[in-house]
């Protein structure tokens, strides 16, 4: 062997006896696979070639425990994974838009969650139909396995509140009431009578909390908040376009049936990030949070608190939909860029670095 050769050799052996693993590698090290990140992170898959596989962010700051929860529900922002249920295997003739169970997006902090809810061999399922149909070939779960993972972790999590956004294509009276009180989860239901209304705050967290009514759910349905207590979701927040249509740089307008996003009656903002044909590694980046300040504009001035986006814990390095959170809590609850930055107990802009 020549020098030369010797030389790449001792390289590569020194990398090679240098690299981390076994839940010793940090943030943006190289890794393998996800066992060798430390907690909090997973094994990229998303990053460039020339930077490798790297351990990034797998887990939200909470925003309670890091600040406090005296503020309206209102004041908070909260990471929402989009069709939470379509979860990547098995044989479907659909798109998947998300890599782990509801389960695990619950323990690695995601709090709001939209389902597409049918009916479908005498039950409620989880489907992703674009056609508006459900069959073997789009079904991925019965809505009560998932709403028992809710009521699993509502249950050990006292502290915690969880958000509901159904599109809801369920046509029998009083069908989904029906599974929530068989699911156990009536006993944290948010009730209609107590969301408010032109332009009000909501409760603070704490009281939401000391109440135990943790769980708010929302249909897309107008006629069930009436019919069947189940609040009709553009009646207490403002919402972007979906899809690709909601993506277009510097542009951010509402959906449909919301009205429009400076509607200051509707004291919650959604902001949409996903693409209409599912991408794993390309969204949840700067241009997230570059959006995330365009709707702030568009909304009179109100960042988001709720952000919706696919394969959540996705990104092209960083903390991806996670440091979006974190950017909004930060401008949320302190003013600063990052709620790491929010300084305890401080006036509004009063930041540290991060």
């Amino acid at each position: 062997m020549g020098l030369y050769g010797f030389l790449i050799l001792a390289s590569v052996l020194v990398t090679v006896a240098s690299a981390c693993s076994d839940g010793q590698c940090r943030f943006l090290d190289e890794c393998g696979k996800d066992e060798d990140c430390e907690a909090g992170l997973h094994c990229s898959t998303c990053l460039p070639l020339t930077e490798g596989r790297r351990c990034v962010r797998s887990v939200a700051t909470n925003q309670f425990k890091m600040m406090n929860d005296t503020l309206a529900f209102n004041k908070y922002a909260f990471l929402t994974t989009h069709n939470s249920f379509a979860i990547e295997g098995g044989f479907k003739l659909t798109f998947f838009n998300q890599e782990d169970s509801v389960a695990d997006q619950l323990n690695n902090g995601v709090r709001g969650f939209m389902l597409d809810t049918y009916e479908f061999e005498g039950s409620i399922w989880l489907c992703h139909a674009p056609g508006g149909k459900c069959d073997a070939t789009n079904k991925f779960r019965p809505l009560m396995d998932t709403l028992k993972d809710f009521e699993s972790f509502l249950s050990a999590n006292p502290g915690e509140i969880v958000t509901l956004i159904l599109e809801d294509y369920v046509q029998t009276a009083n069908a989904l009431p029906t599974v929530f009180i068989d699911a156990g989860l009536m006993k944290y239901w948010f009730p209609v009578a107590n969301m408010p209304k032109n332009g009000d705050d909501w409760p603070s967290v704490r009281d939401m909390l000391i109440r135990n009514q943790r769980l708010l759910v929302f249909t897309s349905k107008q006629y069930k908040e009436s019919a069947e207590g189940i609040a009709y979701q553009w009646n207490y927040m403002v919402e972007n376009m979906y899809g690709s249509e909601g993506m277009v740089e510097g542009k951010c307008f509402n959906r449909g049936e919301s009205s429009p996003l400076n509607d200051m009656t509707k004291k919650l903002v959604l902001v949409n990030f996903f693409r209409s044909l599912p991408n794993q590694c390309g969204d949840n980046n700067g241009e997230l949070i570059n959006m995330l300040r365009t709707c702030y504009g568009a909304a009179g001035n109100r960042w988001a608190n709720f952000v919706a986006v696919d394969f959540y814990k996705k990104s092209g390095g960083g903390g991806g939909s996670f440091q979006a959170v974190d950017t909004l809590n930060g401008k949320l609850l302190c003013g600063c860029d990052d709620i790491h930055a929010c300084m305890c107990g401080a006036t509004s802009g009063a930041c540290t670095a991060v």
